[in-house]
């Protein structure tokens, strides 16, 4: 299992995250601001978190 988080007073709305990822985990909303819409499907490549130019996306997995 993964867990994303976004740190909403870094995210500029850029767009990277949903840009860069593989496997279209993000929506955005009306703002621009990314939404994390399929967790399930993340696969923790960490994509978004490399392009990120402001580190307001984490990933993490979980040990099961």
């Amino acid at each position: 299992m993964v867990t994303i988080t976004i740190d909403p007073k870094r995210c500029k709305a850029c767009g990277y995250c949903a840009a860069f990822c593989p496997r279209e985990v993000y929506a955005s909303d009306s703002d621009g601001k990314p939404i994390v819409t399929s967790p399930e499907s993340c696969v923790a490549c960490q994509l978004c978190v490399k392009r990120c130019p402001d580190f307001a996306v984490k990933v993490e997995k979980e040990n099961v």
